[in-house]
């Protein structure tokens, strides 16, 4: 790709929409007090999603088992008393089960993945920083022997 039209496609880019990454520099107006690297993920609107999976999969485990306990009841009566309906509201029951361990595995997999993100990406900074930091060490030494 030639340099013209790199440009050429950084500026349709730029037309269609507003910048959302840069890597050449951390935004002046976002903060940041050097204690941080750039991989930051301890934004309170990731937390509260974690934090409401997680409440949701506490609370609907319960409240779903007690929903399921009583259909099984029911369930069980209508069918003792000889009615196809007893029958019906048993498969009702068990799609309800199935459906309620997908929500729940979803539901875990959104806490767990975003509890996670937060230390990867602190392990995926140290790592950058360790690798920038060799190559300034490797800099220096060029530096000396060219002038030596």
């Amino acid at each position: 790709m030639a340099w013209d039209e790199w440009e050429e496609l950084k500026a349709q880019a730029a037309d269609r929409q507003p910048t959302r990454m840069r890597l050449n520099q951390y935004p002046a107006d976002q903060g940041g007090d050097g204690t941080q690297g750039d991989l930051v993920v301890g934004h309170k609107d990731l937390e509260a999603v974690g934090k409401a999976a997680h409440d949701l999969f506490d609370d609907f485990t319960a409240y779903s088992g007690h929903a399921r306990v009583a259909s099984e009841a029911a369930a069980g009566g209508l069918k003792g008393e000889g009615l196809a309906l007893g029958g019906a509201l048993d498969h009702v029951t068990e799609r309800w089960s199935e459906q309620t361990k997908t929500l729940l595995d979803a539901c875990a997999h959104i806490a767990n993945h975003l509890r996670r993100t937060g230390v990867q990406h602190a392990s995926d900074d140290a790592y950058i920083r360790g690798v920038v930091s060799s190559i300034s060490v490797l800099d220096e030494g060029f530096d000396t022997r060219k002038g030596g």
